[in-house]
C-alpha cells in the first residue's frame, strides 16, 4: 500500500485551474481499483491519495495527474505494509 503526498509548487488559483481535470483523473484512478482514498491537506497546501497496487504501475499513473503536466505539485510516495487496521478496514490488509 501507499501514501502520495503531493505538495503545491504554485499559487492555488493555478492549481484551481486544473482542478477539474484532476478530479477526473482520480476518480479513474477509483475506477481502476487502484486508489482507496483521497483528499485535501490541511491547510490546503497539497493532498494526499491512498493507493494499491505495484509500485511502478502508480508511478506511471501518477504522470497522467494534470497536476503532474502542469508541473503544479511534487509526489513523495511512501510505502507501508498495514499490519494492524481498525474494525471493517481488513480489505486493507496484504
Amino acid at each position: 500500500m501507499f501514501v502520495v503526498s503531493l505538495h503545491y509548487k504554485v499559487p492555488l488559483d493555478q492549481v484551481d485551474a486544473h482542478i477539474e481535470g484532476h478530479i477526473a483523473w482520480l476518480k479513474a484512478g477509483y475506477g481502476k481499483g487502484m486508489f482507496l482514498a483521497s483528499g485535501r491537506k490541511v491547510p490546503r497546501d497539497g493532498g494526499v491519495i491512498l493507493a494499491k497496487g505495484d509500485r511502478a504501475a502508480l508511478e506511471d499513473e501518477l504522470t497522467r495527474d494534470p497536476f503532474h503536466q502542469h508541473d503544479l505539485a511534487e509526489y513523495t510516495i511512501t510505502e507501508f505494509d498495514p499490519v494492524m487496521v481498525a474494525d471493517g478496514l481488513e480489505a486493507l490488509q496484504g
